[in-house]
This record gives C-alpha cells, sequence and structure tokens, in this order.
C-alpha cells in the first residue's frame, strides 16, 4: 500500500468512527429518574391510561428534547418535549384504514412498489403535519411522508 493509499484508509477509518459516535450520541436512552421537573409533570398527564415502554433524549439542532415512548389502546405514541415540558412533536400509529382517501392514495403513490408498513400521524404545534410510512420494498426499508392532503410535502417533517 503507497503512503497516500495508507492514509486514506486512516482517514476513512477516523471519519467512519466520527460519523458513528455522532449517529450514536443523538439518541440515548434514559430513566425516568433522569427527567426534568417539568418533562415529568407532562409525562404524567400524558400517560394517563397509557403504557410507558420507555424514554430517551436526543439533541436536535442544539436543543435537547425528551421522548416517551408510549403504547395507548394497543398502538404507539411518542412523545418529544423540550426541557420546559412543552410538547414540541407527538407521532401516533395510525391504522391505513382509518386515514382520509386522499393520505391513503398519497402514501400509496409515494410507496411505489414497496409494501407500507406502520403509519404514523406527526402533530406539531399542536397541528398535523404530515403521515409518514415505513415501507419495505425487497431487502430495502425507508421511510416515506406526505401532507395531511395527501400531497408530496416541500420538506421532510
Amino acid at each position: 500500500m503507497t503512503k497516500i493509499g495508507a492514509r486514506l484508509a486512516v482517514l476513512s477509518l477516523i471519519t467512519g468512527l466520527a460519523v458513528l459516535t455522532t449517529a450514536q450520541a443523538q439518541e440515548k436512552k434514559i430513566k425516568r429518574e433522569e427527567l426534568p421537573p417539568a418533562v415529568e409533570k407532562t409525562v404524567a398527564e400524558q400517560s394517563q391510561g397509557a403504557t410507558i415502554k420507555g424514554f430517551s433524549t436526543e439533541v436536535e439542532k442544539g436543543k435537547t428534547l425528551y421522548e416517551v415512548e408510549l403504547t395507548v389502546n394497543g398502538h404507539g405514541k411518542d412523545i418529544s418535549m423540550d426541557k420546559d415540558g412543552k410538547i414540541v412533536e407527538v407521532e401516533e400509529e395510525v391504522a391505513m384504514d382509518s386515514l382520509p382517501p386522499e393520505v391513503k392514495a398519497g402514501l400509496t403513490r409515494a410507496a411505489g412498489s414497496g409494501t407500507i408498513r406502520k403509519v404514523e400521524s406527526l402533530t406539531k404545534g399542536g397541528k398535523l403535519v404530515a403521515y409518514e410510512a415505513g415501507v419495505k420494498n425487497g431487502l430495502k426499508h425507508s421511510e416515506i411522508q406526505v401532507g395531511p392532503n395527501g400531497n408530496k410535502l416541500a420538506h421532510q417533517e
């Protein structure tokens, strides 16, 4: 191996490790006792009648968010909050057959030949902003989103 080839290999390894470390640092599982008091209060209010599956924290756009993963009436619901307990985002699993026809059509169109798996509504600031779905196409898994009207979004939510 040449000197340049060896340097490139080392640089690639360092870059790969840095990316992996950053990705792992983004979401961290935590215990309920680690939640700030305001977040704990929101969790207590929002989890009534639900089963709590776990907690995590992540930094998004420089801000620390806390997430509680719930099961409500048999379906998943994830609630993200800021350090003050204000709900920033809610992802809630929804049945495909409960969606408005235009949303079903939009998701089906976006999935192409893939199979739609889990569908979730995405609410930010108390407003429904998108529906997202996991799609399986052969061995490939991906995620798609459409707006509340079933149309393609200008940007991912």
